[in-house]
């Protein structure tokens, strides 16, 4: 199991510099953002040669990237909003396809228009769902030409909100290629320590083996987000329960300053066994 960190934690728009960062840091792998290129988190287009500075900060840095960030709103009312989302995705997928890059990440979105991890309450409504089935089956059919697997998170802001809501998803598209990014924190927004294990663990039980990465961050009693380790999630549990599911990928942690990246990852490391 390898400990990797959200690229954009660091600053700078130099490949080998954010990734130099990331190993300094303590991290073997990151989950990458174009931004880390000084592009749009979903570029318009990616020059040759940016593919080319990523492949070089990857084989002198020696991090590993183990997912690209490619979320738009899979279900924004708009649906020019939602073509457009969809052209960009596939950029994305060439651009993983290029640096073997296995998984993009997805963010299955919400009803509301203008911010895309905000909740709205027409996020349940039966059309919201049919949308987002609509826009996986395009996602899935560009995903597979590439080969690259598309990895879904249940979020609390977004239609796929639960473990229940993610196999739902899967067994209505009937692909391998969607597969899931689990986070502990994004399975429940108010909870206890006992409360949150109990939920983490039914998630586990759930989506098992479709589970291709971990995010590592916290919440605080009250709800807010924090630093992985700082809150009500017992990640001691979560990652017991990860290998005891046989998990080999990768646990990515974010939503945490760079500051406080190598404490973060000195954490990890001592409860995946480094």
């Amino acid at each position: 199991m390898q400990v990797g960190i959200f690229a954009k934690t660091f600053p700078g728009t130099e490949p080998l510099s954010v990734l130099n960062a990331v190993r300094s840091a303590g991290y073997d792998c990151a989950q990458f953002n174009m931004a880390c290129c000084g592009l749009p988190a979903m570029p318009d287009a990616i020059a040759n040669e940016t593919i080319m500075a990523i492949e070089e900060a990857v084989k002198t840095s020696g991090v590993k990237l183990v997912a690209l960030s490619g979320t738009y709103n899979m279900i924004h009312p708009d649906k020019t909003v939602r073509n457009e989302g969809l052209r960009r995705l596939q950029v994305l997928l060439e651009a993983a396809r290029k640096l073997n890059i296995p998984l993009v990440t997805l963010c299955t979105g919400t009803r509301d228009a203008e911010d895309q991890w905000r909740h709205h309450p027409d996020n349940a409504a039966p059309e919201a769902w049919s949308d987002l089935i609509s826009e996986m089956e395009s996602a899935v059919r560009m995903a597979d030409l590439l080969g690259v697997d598309l990895g879904i998170e249940p979020e609390q802001a977004n239609v796929v909100t639960s473990s229940e809501d993610a196999k739902k998803l899967i067994d209505a598209i009937g692909s391998k290629r969607i597969r899931i990014v689990l986070d502990p924190a994004n399975l429940f927004e108010v909870a206890d320590r006992l409360q949150a294990q109990r939920i983490i663990a039914e998630a586990i039980d759930v989506l098992g083996p479709a589970i291709a990465m971990a995010h590592a961050k916290d919440r605080h009693p009250d709800g807010s987000f924090a630093t992985a380790g700082t809150g009500v999630v017992d990640f001691a549990d979560f990652v017991a329960r990860l290998k005891a599911a046989d998990f080999k990928g990768a646990v990515v942690t974010h939503g945490l300053s760079a500051n406080e990246a190598p404490g973060v990852a000195a954490y990890l490391h001592g409860l995946t066994g480094r």
